[in-house]
């Protein structure tokens, strides 16, 4: 058997961060005033602004980082959770064993634990959490725990997992919405609430406004380093940079790099680049015309000069295929569609599409950049693109549900999503059996490098079928106020660590 062994993800999930901060080279705004310089305050307040606004906050139905980023690892927990460096660790569990073959697992639990609700974690909780997983396809995460076959608590301390099949990212899955642990019996309604084991409770949520997380007193780990959290939803990037601006946050997380000159220094704001997991996908609908034409999105592709976009929006790093450097199974896939506007023009002929027009559905916490790029891109090979820029919940019902566009842009910041590309289900609607297979055999495979070489040539295939356009991985840039210490330099597990943050104050 493989033992893993608690290793306080609290603070490793942040941990050494700041090392790998760096400030923007060349900002020239000189400070205004001086940030707090006196001891972390343990009953201070920290007020941060997000761009993504979430429906509602049942995690267990409704998808989207921007539920994941505020309540995993803070209000719910799992048995396992994600350092900043995407390894798996010991969380409500304190140390799993794997048999050799890959089809069981054994947790033993923290003892102590409380939900927020005042009842006590136990193994009971993780069964029935997981069995209705297993049984809803409703709920997130269902797709995730296919091979478990059963789930049961030999005794009160001690749970298992049985596969009819190995899982390579099984541990992964655990880490997200699939793992999260609820109070057996809990009547807590979801949608504005929640009951969870974590180190902030959810005391407030209001749509489109923002959200209240406290410190929750009973914490089976180590305290919080700020009392509260007040989340405000920020999307329009404007209303953004103003809000960092006039000190209405102490941190923006995710400010737009055109505007990170204007931040640097001023009010005692700093501004940090990180590393993420986030993909700025262009979407083709496959399932559709003209889409379903190879030579079309092999256009599309080649009409785009990825660096000339990267420089254009400031950071970065150009993309050529469906798996970032961070994740496994990455290959510099640069020589698949090199940028060509007359190979693009040439193309389209070929497809019998000489008057071209397009429609592009873009959120509208995205630089407006990437959409004027696109549009010129575009016009060069004789396509007219015209840019629906919607809220972000619009977006969710319009492309990612319903699947009613043509062309659509959102960075896809989940790690490991390469899976989407082998659901024919997914809003991409692409369908390739091939890579369904390779990467079912890469799940399947117990050694990690054999996985890992499988979804390479999994990507690839995807890549030369030119099923997207990958134009870049984000970085992650944010905005930290005076006194801040301890906030996620990097974004690379699609949630924000709060449990470590300290703010001091005047």
């Amino acid at each position: 058997m493989h033992s893993f062994f608690t290793r306080r993800p609290r603070r490793l999930a942040v941990a050494g961060l700041a090392v790998v901060a760096a400030a923007l080279a060349g900002c020239t705004t000189a400070p205004t005033t001086v940030g707090p310089t006196g001891e972390p305050e343990p009953q201070a307040t920290l007020r941060l602004g997000i761009p993504l606004t979430p429906e509602n906050m049942d995690i267990r139905h409704t998808a989207g980082v921007a539920l994941e980023q505020i309540l995993i690892d803070n209000v719910y927990e799992g048995l396992v959770a994600r350092t900043a460096e995407n390894e798996i660790v010991p969380s409500l569990a304190t140390e799993y064993e794997v048999s050799p073959d890959g089809l069981q697992y054994t947790f033993t639990l923290n003892q102590g634990v409380k939900f927020h609700g005042g009842g006590d974690l136990t193994a009971s909780d993780v069964v029935s959490s997981y069995n209705a997983v297993r049984e809803d396809e409703a709920l997130r995460g269902h797709a995730e725990l296919a091979h478990v076959v059963s789930v049961e608590a030999p005794d009160e301390h001690t749970v298992v997992l049985t596969l009819d099949a190995p899982d390579q990212n099984l541990l992964f899955w655990l880490t997200g919405p699939a793992g999260l642990v609820f109070d057996e019996g809990d009547e807590t309604d979801l949608r504005t609430a929640a009951n969870g084991t974590g180190p902030f409770r959810l005391d407030d949520f209001t749509k489109g406004v923002g959200a209240t997380l406290t410190r929750f007193d009973e914490y089976w780990g180590e305290a919080s380093g700020v009392a509260a959290v007040e989340v405000s939803y920020i999307p329009d990037p404007t209303a953004a940079l103003n809000a960092v601006l006039d000190g209405s946050v102490d941190v923006f997380n995710r400010i737009l790099p055109e505007f990170a000159p204007e931040i640097e220094g001023v009010n005692g704001f700093s501004v940090t680049r990180g590393r993420s997991t986030s993909e700025g996908t262009l979407a083709f609908n496959n399932a559709v015309a003209p889409f379903d034409d190879v030579r079309v999105r092999e256009a599309l592709r080649r009409a785009i000069d990825h660096n000339a976009l990267v420089e254009a929006l400031g950071g970065g790093t150009v993309l050529y295929g469906p798996v970032p450097e961070l994740d496994p199974g990455y290959e510099d896939l640069a020589g698949v569609a090199d940028y060509d506007p007359e190979a693009a023009r040439q193309l389209l002929a070929d497809a019998g599409q000489d008057d071209l027009t397009l429609e592009l559905t873009i959120p509208n916490h995205y630089s407006t950049t990437i959409a004027t790029y696109l549009v010129s891109a575009f016009h060069d090979i004789g396509v007219e693109l015209k840019v629906n820029t919607v809220e972000f919940s619009t977006w969710i019902d319009d492309v990612y549900t319903n699947k009613d566009y043509q062309l659509s842009f959102v960075e896809h910041a989940e790690p490991r999503d390469f899976a989407n590309y082998a659901n024919p289900g997914y809003y991409f609607g692409y369908d390739n059996p091939e890579v369904q297979e390779l990467y079912a055999e890469a799940i399947a495979a117990v050694d990690p490098a054999e996985s890992a070489e499988l979804i390479a040539q999994a990507a690839r295939i995807v890549s030369e079928d030119h099923a997207a356009d990958w134009l870049y991985v984000a970085d992650e840039i944010t905005a930290v106020g005076p006194g801040v210490e301890g906030f996620p330099v990097d974004s690379t597990t699609s949630r924000i660590d709060l449990s470590a943050v300290t703010l001091a104050t005047e």
